[in-house]
């Protein structure tokens, strides 16, 4: 079997192929640099546009995007909301590269790059925002989004765009049987929008840090 070199690898072996994007959102426009071996190269994907236009007032506070890729969720959310620190997490180098520079370009220093080990443990989040990397696999995407979604802070949500043909609503099944509440709270093009409100009591909350 051959090995594939996916955009959810730490140190991507394809050649690199610069691609500059532009942005346009009914409140921002900006540009993004993306490169192959990063997720949708050369490109804003649909899902993520979607999930863009259908947020509602961006919080304040300690939020992260799961899955950053080259910054276009948390740059979105960090100009929206310059009182938010935006958390963007990714173990690909170089999408974590790309979303450094675009940041810095776009002028939303309140968006800081990291790799999932690098986020401090103690904190807790005012709502988490992802484009996930569902061919990661089942075990592995189930592992990822309870991780994140079990570090929020009470009352806070986690915003999610998954593609129906590729499992939405079988996700969504799946989380509310774990105790979560999950809203669809928009269909189009084939892709749902997600808002997930933890269960109380799930794992990593407050009492694993006390």
């Amino acid at each position: 079997m051959v090995t594939q070199d996916h955009y959810f690898s730490a140190d991507p072996k394809v050649a690199s192929r610069p691609r500059t994007i532009s942005i346009t959102l009914p409140d921002l426009r900006f540009e993004l640099d993306t490169d192959r071996g990063v997720f949708a190269h050369g490109h804003l994907d649909a899902g993520t546009d979607l999930l863009l236009r259908s947020l509602g007032p961006i919080p304040p506070g300690e939020l992260v995007d799961v899955g950053c890729g080259y910054g276009a969720i948390a740059i979105t959310l960090a100009l929206r909301n310059p009182d938010a620190r935006v958390w963007a997490v990714d173990v690909n180098h170089r999408a974590l590269d790309l979303c450094a520079r675009n940041a810095e370009r776009a002028g939303a220093g309140n968006v800081v790059p990291a790799e999932p080990d690098a986020v401090p443990a103690r904190l807790k989040f005012a709502a988490a925002y992802s484009n996930p990397p569902v061919r990661l696999g089942k075990p592995a995407l189930h592992e990822l989004l309870l991780t994140w979604i079990g570090r929020l802070q009470p009352a806070a949500a986690a915003t999610l765009v998954v593609q129906r043909h590729l499992g939405a609503d079988s996700l969504a099944a799946w989380l509310t049987g774990l105790g979560h509440q999950v809203e669809r709270i928009r269909s189009k093009a084939g892709y749902r929008i997600l808002e997930v409100h933890p269960a109380a009591g799930s794992p990593h909350d407050d009492s694993r840090d006390r």
